[in-house]
């Protein structure tokens, strides 16, 4: 599964971006804790607007339930290591990436879905470059987490093949992935889970 996300995303993540994350783990689990909110919230508001689309509702359902246990786990990770909760503004990963989404339906669901299936897969490619470096409890947990990323992943890659055109989707896939690939690439002001890089340094691992 971690070939199959790593052929669907532009490029790896940074090692720079690694560093950063074990340098500040306090901001990673503070951001990871938001992304499984804002992951469930988006599900939720999905769902309320294609409120005809079974498939869909089903799907986003589990999901958002899913994402909302992963919020309560980190932030129980967050209490046994003291971490204070405060405010931290959002990147700017997922509004730039929802930029690349068409206005119209049904092109409209399609490209958000195909959003989502970067978002999931670029979040599990994440835990996976920081396993290997992180506590026994962190690496435990997030490692854990690898699969259900990648189901949600192939979940959105899924309805968005269901409610588009398959030749429409390629192309989607295509601009959005220049779009995130750049993201993560090219050098960010402000840490976080989805972030690029830090300060511009660093080359990506395995960039396509």
């Amino acid at each position: 599964m971690l070939s199959e996300i790593h052929d669907f995303l532009g490029c790896r993540t940074p090692d720079a971006w690694v560093e950063a994350a074990l340098a500040d783990p306090e901001t990673m689990l503070i951001d990871h804790k938001n992304c499984e909110f804002k992951a469930a919230s988006t599900a939720l508001s999905l769902i309320a607007k294609y409120c005809t689309h079974l498939d869909l509702i089903n799907m986003m359902s589990r999901l958002a339930r899913e994402e909302l246990v992963h919020h309560e786990q980190v932030l129980r990770l967050m209490k046994r290591r003291k971490i204070e909760l405060r405010p931290l503004g959002a990147g700017r990963y997922a509004s730039s990436l929802r930029k690349q989404v068409r206005s119209h339906e049904p092109v409209k669901l399609v490209d958000t879905l195909v959003v989502g299936a970067f978002i999931e897969a670029r979040s599990c490619e994440r835990f996976a470059a920081l396993v290997p470096h992180l506590d026994e409890e962190l690496s435990k947990f997030y490692n854990g987490l690898l699969m259900s990323e990648a189901r949600h992943y192939q979940g959105y890659l899924k309805l968005a093949h269901q409610y588009g055109d398959a030749a429409d989707i390629a192309r989607v896939i295509e601009k959005v992935r220049e779009a995130e690939a750049c993201l993560i690439t090219s050098p960010d002001t402000e840490f976080r889970f989805h972030s690029g890089t830090p300060g511009g340094a660093g080359v990506p691992v395995g960039a396509a």
